[in-house]
């Protein structure tokens, strides 16, 4: 038995799998104690002891994003306590005149440093005198630091220096009570490229203690301890993201991407676009017949050294609030309305919201929103909408349309982010929605795109809580060896990547995973000699009928190829060089795949009712279904409206949508289209 739970910034999401049959549930999020909507949903479902349960946490991103982690203090090699504040010469605004760099988590005041160093072959040239660290605990006391964060030059060669440091500052008796929580760069992160390490470390230690804190009560209110999603689609116990709680920054839209992938490929799509709109962003993934994951990702402006799936995310959801600028044009988000007190047509907030918008234009139903168990109220959607439309000089239903078409001309622009800008072409691709908004949006967004398909899963608006359910437990491993790939040996490979692997599976099987379902997959990060990037090129095969690429002369070659797919060029006669060596360690876990009776395909049985919709500047009469009451094969033409408990699916006009067997709905525009399974 297993159950995924996701907290949203609108809703909390449950997936429960008894081992046969999966139920689902929503609760409003709680955002002062986001625990307390999940430990009503475990009661709600009456979930056994012995369940497995897998968390998807905002804790972590909410205090990044919001600065609302621990005092967090840095000790770094004496000379480079600014280098936190220096960072990298690049300018993410060109073209701003008065560009504004985030504020550093590690105040200057906060920023220590002690005498030592180690040379970049990782010998030591000042060795460290843990004497000197008594005056700093002192200091670091007096100013009431929670946690700490250590970053010494080229400690990812010589680990030694900040062992010792954590060492002697926890053996200090200045600690008023309990001891600061200590993160050590060459554990963290050990890897060249001191920024990005500094950055990254620095960002573990500032949001480990609060979550921390939030996994112990939880476990506590629980009876036991759990799982957690990181941000790569791999999972790891409790205990263990309490210690490296960086690898939960992007947790849940990771859960989505995860899930989305799993319905695509038992719904025989190979190449999909996943759209998860939610409440308050949208998230948006490529998968080209897999999920993509890139090392370098940035959140709140900060750099973030740490494999993390491929995910573009942008401020438009159900609850983004729309607004007119002193010019007169609509604008809608990146604010949100959230949960609290969230759309207007929730009874609590004031200002309108998309999720009003779709409400006034009848693609939301009043009194089916979230299965009826909550109804909407339209009239307050109504005087929201209203009072945009008058800063306008519009109509009501004029002004939701342009919400509407505001909000997913922000998701097409992130679309072409994922696909065009990057060498994919979105005709190729399926679009995959979910979240409790993306399926009011998605044949639209496609039509825009020129994308033929949409597939809509049978549960959207908890993909990712499903997504929690199929996670493999992972942990990810890597070195920096930074040397020509010709004079790398395989043996040389071996002799590195051997220990690592024996410390990968003595890490899984501690966390309960048998050795038999523990795999392990080798990469290198490469690169032409002279380039500043690299490309990460797994050492496994792909796919049954290709060459093993186990051996440096068959990577090098695939990483010609990876370049040329990438940038549209390679060298296969330049020198490469061999940066990063990576491990991950994968415990695999069964996932379960729903799938539907064979029943009867007379649409009356799950007719509703017939209501106006506003499609393209005037009402069409538009058919009402219950979705949960449609059987394999049954056919809808658009227009049309599905409700559901968890989500609502919009079948425009021109629009033919069919059920599979899984319950997925697989939509085709009435142009001729080019993605296939």
């Amino acid at each position: 038995m297993r159950l995924g739970v996701d907290i949203g910034g609108t809703f909390t999401d449950f997936v429960f799998y008894d081992g046969s049959s999966f139920a689902i549930h929503k609760l409003p999020t709680t955002p002062t104690d986001p625990s307390r909507a999940l430990l009503q949903g475990v009661r709600d479902l009456e979930v056994p002891q012995e369940t497995v349960m897998v968390h998807g946490t905002t804790v972590a991103t909410n205090a990044l994003l919001e600065r609302q982690g621990a005092r967090t203090a840095l000790l770094t090699t004496a000379g480079f306590a600014d280098l936190l504040e220096i960072g990298r010469q690049t300018r993410p605004s060109l073209y701003d005149l008065e560009p504004r760099r985030p504020e550093p988590l590690v105040p200057a005041r906060w920023r220590y440093e002690v005498e030592e160093r180690v040379s970049s072959q990782g010998m030591i040239l000042t060795p460290l005198r843990a004497d000197d660290l008594l005056p700093i605990a002192c200091e670091m006391a007096r100013e009431g630091i929670q946690s700490v964060a250590i970053c010494f030059l080229f400690s990812f060669l010589h680990p030694a220096h900040e062992r010792t440091a954590r060492d002697a500052l926890l053996a200090a008796s200045v600690w008023d009570g309990q001891a600061p929580f200590v993160s050590l760069s060459s554990e963290v992160l050990p890897e060249y490229r001191e920024y990005e390490r500094l950055s990254t470390v620095v960002i573990n230690a500032y949001v480990s203690p609060l979550l921390g804190d939030y996994l112990i009560n939880l476990e506590q209110s629980l009876g036991r301890s759990f799982w957690v999603m990181q941000s790569n689609g791999g999972s790891i116990s409790s205990q263990t993201a309490r210690a490296e709680g960086v690898r939960t920054v992007l947790s849940g839209p990771a859960g989505g991407v995860l899930g989305a992938h799993h319905v695509a490929q038992g719904a025989g799509f190979a190449n999909v676009i996943t759209l998860d709109m939610g409440g308050t962003s949208t998230d948006i993934s490529l998968c080209p017949g897999y999920i993509q994951t890139t090392a370098d990702s940035t959140i709140g402006g900060l750099p973030l050294r740490i494999p993390t799936i491929s995910i573009h995310t942008i401020g438009a959801g159900g609850g983004s609030i729309a607004q007119v600028d002193a010019g007169g044009a609509l604008m809608v988000g990146p604010q949100s309305a959230g949960a609290d007190p969230g759309p207007a047509c929730y009874g609590r907030g004031t200002q309108a919201t998309v999720t009003d918008a779709n409400l006034v234009l009848g693609r939301l139903q009043p009194d089916y929103f979230l299965g009826g168990h909550m109804r909407l109220d339209l009239a307050a959607a109504e005087r929201a909408i209203s009072a945009v439309a008058g800063r306008m000089g519009c109509g009501a239903l004029a002004a939701a349309e342009g919400i509407v078409r505001v909000a997913n001309s922000s998701m097409e622009r992130a679309i072409r982010v994922v696909s065009v800008e990057r060498g994919f072409d979105p005709r190729d691709f399926a679009l995959l929605a979910f979240g409790g908004a993306g399926p009011l949006h998605a044949c639209d967004l496609a039509a825009e795109m020129r994308i033929p398909t949409v597939l809509i899963p049978r549960r959207p608006g908890v993909l990712s809580a499903l997504g929690m359910i199929v996670a493999d437990v992972a942990r990810h491993y890597s070195r920096t060896i930074m040397r020509p790939a010709a004079e790398v040996a395989d043996a040389e490979l071996d002799a590195i990547f051997l220990p690592l692997e024996r410390q990968a599976m003595a890490d899984l099987t501690a966390e309960g995973v048998p050795p038999e379902r523990i795999a392990l997959v080798r990469s290198l990060d490469m690169r032409y000699v002279g380039e500043s990037y690299e490309l990460t090129i797994s050492m496994a095969t792909t796919a049954p009928t290709e060459t093993p690429r186990g051996t440096v002369l068959a990577t090098i070659a695939e990483f010609h190829r990876v370049h040329e797919s990438r940038y549209s060029h390679s060298s296969p006669e330049a020198p490469t060089e061999v940066v990063n060596l990576r491990l991950d360690a994968i415990g695999r876990v069964d996932k379960p795949l729903e799938t539907l009776p064979a029943g009867e395909q007379d649409l009356s049985v799950a007719h509703l009712d017939k209501r106006p919709v506003y499609f393209g500047g005037r009402h069409l009469p538009t058919p009402l279904y219950d979705r949960d009451h449609l059987a394999p094969g049954a056919r809808i033409n658009g227009p049309a409206v599905l409700v559901q408990e968890d989500s609502t699916v919009v079948v425009p006009p021109r629009w033919t949508a069919e059920v599979d067997g899984q319950g997925n709905l697989i939509a085709q525009s009435s142009a001729d289209g080019r993605a296939k399974r």
